[in-house]
């Protein structure tokens, strides 16, 4: 058997020597198809299949009791009084610790930078077992009040500000102004959470005004269930005081698998992305069975041979088998070479942090592994039945025909072998129309200010250094003085948190007298300086700008959004009207409106205009409220050009600020749509690809077909009948083929677009869109007539005597 089976092989080999042409065709064809499926394995193996970093991470868990639903919806996390009442009672877990992340100053050992802080208790690293390669980890004092702050850096760190130097233990280095010392260094790939650079140790305390909900991490007892673990946390939910009747139905306790944390946001994009590229191999497959089938056709007469000289079927089927088989082998390797191209460029491609793990994505066995069962699987899939197909005819037939081909069953095949091309085909173009006409309608959508010309700085102001509400208004009158005097500024401004920044400050409001606000009406509280609407064109609808009279002494004002204006003052002119942001307000506490303006996109074109309730920033007196500053600039030139000035100026003001955050507001818009016009990009691309195969496999069914009708057409041509008549016969025929493939794939294409709906891929655009379903149709049956012209065009030219003579 194993010596047939090299003969199979070897034979294989000089057979398809004797026909390169059709060698590197089917090659190249499985080749792509193969390649864009290890490509996109290659991303699916690192992000969601392959385990965390760290020692049996199937038994670390997120702990959760938080509202899934309405305006303070969130992921994974506890309260921190919950975490301490959780931890003082939990039995089912060895150990839990909270994390967050912050983005601090760090200075010392080189340039101001803004880094990813890791703050973590210390049973963090004890949680996931991960210890530093040099130094120490955080002990139990690490994080107390008075203690002196301590810091463990990335590996990442380590090298680029000590060049790997371990004299950097016990050195200092400052965070935010704060010095902290050097304990530790965390090995290579380490850098959980949110890609942290640094972490440093908290200690979490019950503080009445304290209403931090940060993600919990816990590693279950050996033994112990998640079942079990979420039985636990049931009943402490259950608990008298943990959470109010009102709120049961929207705060849920949940116990997610860590993975979840990072993967959540990715697994839909990839797993659409997976059943594309599935589609295209199927067409690639398609088509090479195709060739496949033409191919053991003009065979006919050598099986038969072999059949007479004792070979049996199955033996036969096993030898076009095998040269399937080669074939897809050789369009697998070379798919693993456009793999190993194509996964850098699909990452490089991809907006920062759409792929998380990156460290994990890369070509490894697993992947080969893929690579080399999806080879076989098209090769058998590819090969089998057109080898039985060309073995079934009986020896007699066969050799009395004297290799005369039989349209039959075989053209039968091929026609449903296009008309499936097409389908899929269809299937993915009708999905990457609605995402374009999706990313289109989002791209025009209005944020709500005017983008051009508009440039943006970012500053955070360390509370070692600045302290006060006052020192930090200082900071910014003095920053907004410079930048407003720079060459071509026509308009300068701050605000606390940028509009498309996806942060916002969310609370209630209270209307002066009788009035009532709307149930569960909540408005987003910006603090900006005057000349902010103007530097981002905000458009002032009706009263007055904020002005510098508008100070800590000054009557409270407040300038709110056309939305807020609607729904706080229905009917009426809100100008005038009395708000306050307190939830029992004092006489102080009231704020007179005086303007009212535009609605801003705060967290996204895809989302809706928050109300908002603007406040001059010098009546705002928390230095939470005022740490956080954005500077927007309006400029008459290329603002792009200003941002070195902005720099300059930054570090004149504050040479221990990083000057990181510069970014044109242009920029910030495409930064906004940049995860779905790369989604919309790498659909169009399958898709056009698809359709380029699919054209290709309805071009040789046509081809074929006319080359078998030879004798037919000469027929037709000597009996009167004109070329056009013979054209017609051929659309005819591409025209049943791709209508049938179209009415096919339109059904697929209801469901998948379904699924892009479902899974928050579509804008503003229905799953059944008419226009993009006739679109798309369209384009194909315009493609699929291109497709037929060629080999129409040939059969026009037939000399009727030739034609008759060949057959």
């Amino acid at each position: 058997m194993t010596e047939e089976l090299v003969q199979d092989v070897r034979y294989a080999i000089r057979t398809l020597g004797r026909s390169p042409g059709f060698a590197a065709v089917a090659v190249l064809t499985l080749a792509l198809g193969i390649g864009a499926n290890s490509a996109v394995f290659t991303v699916v193996n690192g992000v969601l299949l392959r385990p965390m970093p760290f020692p049996e991470p199937d038994r670390l868990f997120l702990v959760s009791l938080a509202p899934v639903d309405g305006p303070f919806r969130s992921g994974p996390v506890l309260t921190d009084r919950h975490y301490l009442e959780f931890r003082a009672q939990d039995r089912q877990f060895e150990q839990i610790a909270t994390f967050s992340t912050s983005e601090p100053t760090l200075t010392g050992a080189g340039d101001p930078i803004r880094i990813s802080d890791g703050t973590v208790t210390p049973e963090f690293f004890d949680v996931l077992r991960v210890q530093p390669q040099i130094g120490r980890g955080f002990q139990a004092g690490d994080g107390q009040p008075g203690t002196n702050p301590v810091v463990l850096l990335s590996d990442r760190i380590w090298r680029m500000r000590f060049n790997a130097d371990p004299r950097a233990l016990g050195t200092l280095v400052r965070l935010d102004g704060v010095a902290h010392e050097v304990i530790g260094v965390m090995p290579p790939g380490m850098t959980f959470p949110s890609d942290a650079q640094v972490w440093t140790p908290v200690v979490v305390r019950l503080d009445p005004h304290n209403s931090w909900m940060r993600p919990v991490v816990g590693r279950l007892r050996r033994g112990v269930s998640r079942r079990e673990a979420q039985a636990e946390l049931d009943v402490f939910a259950r608990q008298p005081g943990r959470v109010s009747a009102q709120d049961r139905d929207v705060w849920r306790p949940a116990i997610v698998p860590l993975k979840e944390l990072l993967i959540a946001n990715v697994r839909s994009s990839l797993l659409i992305f997976t059943g594309a590229v599935g589609f295209v191999l199927l067409i690639a497959c398609t088509n090479v069975a195709h060739l496949l089938l033409t191919r053991a056709t003009g065979r006919r007469q050598e099986m038969a041979v072999r059949a007479a000289l004792g070979a049996g079927r199955a033996r036969l089927v096993r030898q076009l088998l095998t040269e399937g088989l080669m074939i897809s082998l050789a369009g697998g390797a070379a798919g693993v070479v456009l793999a190993m191209a194509g996964v850098p460029a699909l990452i490089a491609l991809a907006p920062l942090g759409t792929f998380p793990r990156l460290e994990m994505i890369r070509i490894d066995g697993w992947v080969l592994a893929f690579t080399l069962v999806v080879s076989v699987l098209t090769g058998i899939g590819a090969g089998l039945v057109p080898a039985l197909r060309a073995t079934r005819q009986a020896v007699s037939d066969t050799l009395n025909q004297g290799g005369r081909s039989v349209a039959g069953g075989h053209e039968r095949l091929r026609n449903a072998l296009a008309v499936a091309e097409v389908a899929l085909a269809l299937i993915l173009l009708t999905g990457a129309g609605l995402m374009l006409k999706s990313f289109l309608r989002l791209r025009a959508v209005d944020p709500g200010f005017t983008p051009d010309h508009a440039i943006t700085l970012t500053v955070d102001l360390p509370n070692s250094a600045y302290g006060s509400a006052a020192s930090m208004q200082t900071f910014h009158t003095a920053l907004l003085g410079r930048l407003s005097v720079l060459p071509d500024v026509v308009a300068a401004g701050a605000v606390n948190w940028r509009p498309l920044g996806s942060a916002l400050i969310r609370g209630d409001v209270v209307l002066e007298g009788d009035r009532k606000v709307p149930d569960g009406f909540l408005v987003d509280k910006p603090a900006v300086t005057p000349g902010y609407f103007r530097a981002m064109g905000i458009h002032l609808h009706s009263g007055r700008d904020f002005m510098e009279s508008d100070g800590a002494a000054a009557p409270g004002v407040v300038i709110v959004s056309q939305s807020a204006g609607r729904a706080l003052w229905p009917n009426e002119d809100p100008i005038g009207g009395r708000v306050s942001l307190q939830d029992d307000p004092t006489p102080a506490d009231w704020l007179t409106v005086v303007g009212i303006v535009d609605d801003v996109k705060q967290q996204g074109l895809a989302k809706g205009a928050d109300p908002a309730i603007y406040q001059p920033y010098r009546q705002v007196k928390g230095t939470f409220f005022l740490s956080h500053m954005t500077f927007a600039v309006r400029t008459t030139a290329d603002p792009a050009l200003l941002a070195p000035a902005m720099r300059a100026v930054l570090h004149d003001t504050d040479a221990n600020l990083p000057a990181q955050s510069i970014a044109t507001m242009p920029d910030l818009i495409a930064a906004t749509t940049a995860e779905p016009r790369f989604q919309t990009r790498l659909l169009t691309v399958l898709a056009v690809l698809a359709l380029t195969l699919a054209v290709l496999g309805m071009y040789g069914v046509l081809a074929y077909a006319v080359a078998l009708r030879r004798r037919e057409f000469g027929i037709r041509m000597a009996l009167g009948a004109q070329s056009a008549d013979v054209v017609d016969l051929v659309l005819r025929r591409t025209l049943a083929l791709a209508g049938t493939g179209i009415v096919i794939g339109s059904g697929g294409a209801i469901a998948l677009t379904r699924v892009l709906d479902q899974s928050g891929f579509l804008f503003d655009v229905r799953p059944t869109d008419p226009t993009t379903f006739a679109l798309v149709a369209l384009g194909v049956l315009v493609m699929a007539v291109v497709a037929g012209l060629i080999p129409a065009r040939r059969a026009r030219r037939l000399d009727p005597m030739v034609a008759m003579r060949a057959e």
